[in-house]
This record gives structure tokens, C-alpha cells and sequence, in this order.
């Protein structure tokens, strides 16, 4: 009997599925998710057309603090989400390796916003830092949409399928 031949443990227990779904924190993160995407591109364009022309520090850098502040909004709001569905502020067996990689998310955002208060970093190492956050939050947002899927998946389903079904 292999891993293939257990039965996957479902995303959302009944009662979880109900919290989630009448949750008015559900519906806040649906709004600053795609919000703070949204923030993401139009910054991102920012920063990569200051590193390759030198114009515009200052909009790229005020764009990455925007993007900073939506993600602190949408990690507060998702922590009290997690905690009115799952129980637990962070962490929750359902979004653990989500929530890890949220940390390192956060982490090189602050450090962006600590070198661009105290002047640590300053012009292109500063934007590089800001791409380095980006990187995380890329990857960070598709562990997100893959658990979306594996939620839609789930709810649709006589079963919960495996995280390689949610993929394909």
C-alpha cells in the first residue's frame, strides 16, 4: 500500500468548508488578492524600467512600498481568516507550506522597506532586493491558486484529489 493508495485527506473538513464559506474574510481576500497583483505588475514594470534605464527610482521605489502595504493588508486579513476557519492564526495543517513561504515573503519585503528607510541600500541594489521579494511572492501566489483549484477541485468531487490531480 502506497502514498497513492491512501485516501487524500480533504483541504476543508464540512465544518471548515461552512466557516470558510460564511466568513466575511473570504470575500476580503478575494478583493485584495487580485488587488494586490494587480499592484504587483504595475510595479514590477516600474522597477524593471528603472534597472534598465536608470529613469524613475523614485515611482519604482514608492510602487514597491504600495505593494508592501497591500501584502501587510492581505497577511493580517488572511491570518484572520485562517483563524476564524482553520482555528490557528498561521499555520494551519491545510495552508502550512503556504504560510512558510508567506514568512520569507514578508521578511524581504520588510528588508526592503528597513534599506529604503535607513539608506542600506540604495538605487539598483535596492530595486534587485525588491525583485528578490517579488521572486518569493510569485511563488508564494502560486501555492495560493494551486490550492485554490485543489478547493474548487474538492467541492465539485465525490472525493478530495490529490495535489498532482488539482495540477493537471
Amino acid at each position: 500500500m502506497g502514498p497513492e493508495d491512501r485516501p487524500a485527506r480533504p483541504l476543508y473538513t464540512p465544518a471548515e468548508r461552512r466557516r470558510r464559506d460564511s466568513s466575511p474574510w473570504t470575500l476580503v481576500q478575494g478583493v485584495l488578492a487580485p488587488l494586490q497583483f494587480a499592484i504587483f505588475l504595475i510595479s514590477l514594470v516600474l522597477v524593471l524600467r528603472t534597472l534598465a534605464t536608470g529613469a524613475g527610482q523614485f515611482a519604482a521605489e514608492i510602487s514597491v512600498v504600495v505593494k508592501t502595504l497591500a501584502l501587510y493588508a492581505i497577511m493580517v486579513t488572511g491570518s484572520i481568516w485562517e483563524k476564524a476557519v482553520f482555528g490557528r492564526w498561521l499555520f494551519a495543517p491545510a495552508f502550512f507550506w503556504e504560510d512558510v513561504v508567506s514568512m520569507l515573503v514578508l521578511a524581504l519585503h520588510t528588508a526592503y522597506l528597513a534599506a529604503l528607510i535607513t539608506g542600506a541600500l540604495s538605487g539598483q541594489a535596492l530595486l534587485l532586493l525588491a525583485l528578490a521579494a517579488y521572486a518569493t511572492y510569485v511563488v508564494n501566489a502560486g501555492q495560493f491558486l494551486m490550492k485554490l483549484r485543489a478547493a474548487r477541485l474538492e467541492g465539485t468531487g465525490s472525493r478530495a484529489p490529490r495535489l498532482a490531480e488539482a495540477l493537471s
